[in-house]
């Protein structure tokens, strides 16, 4: 069992790659499809905000950085890329740029054409944990432990 639970988990893991560079390309396009001097002018941003906006977006240049953060999970860039944008910005002018760059869609929503391979995904990956957790359970009742 154990043999071909890791063969399904390094085939998972090689059959992913490609969705991981999808998921990086996402990435990249949300900060390079907007202009962002312009959203600092348009939504009136003091020069810490301004600061703060071209630093989230300068934080993982290249696909090794991104994807030591993301690697088990690469749809999660999408919701904290966001919830940090909205933090820096404050509710209200997240709103207003949420209507203006994104047609008043959800970012994550916009950005996130893999979702049905995120899916896909993160059923191998609750799959795995189920199979984990019957083995443990397997072994603990296999040594003499009540629960």
């Amino acid at each position: 069992m154990k043999k071909l639970l890791i063969t399904a988990l390094l085939m998972g893991t090689f059959s992913m790659s490609y969705a991981q560079s999808d998921y990086y390309n996402d990435y990249r396009r949300s900060i390079t499809d907007i202009n962002w001097q312009t959203v600092v002018a348009d939504l009136l941003l003091s020069t810490t905000q301004a600061n703060q906006v071209y630093s989230l977006n300068d934080r993982y240049r290249d696909y090794d950085t991104w994807n030591r953060v993301y690697v088990v999970d690469p749809g999660r860039w999408r919701g904290d890329r966001y919830s940090e944008l909205e933090r820096i910005l404050g509710r209200e002018k997240y709103m207003v740029f949420k209507k203006k760059y994104y047609r008043g869609q959800n970012p994550v929503i916009v950005y996130g054409r893999n979702k049905n391979d995120y899916k896909k995904y993160r059923k191998q990956k609750e799959k795995y944990y189920k199979e984990r957790a019957k083995s443990y359970k397997k072994q603990h009742k296999h040594h003499g432990h009540n629960d």
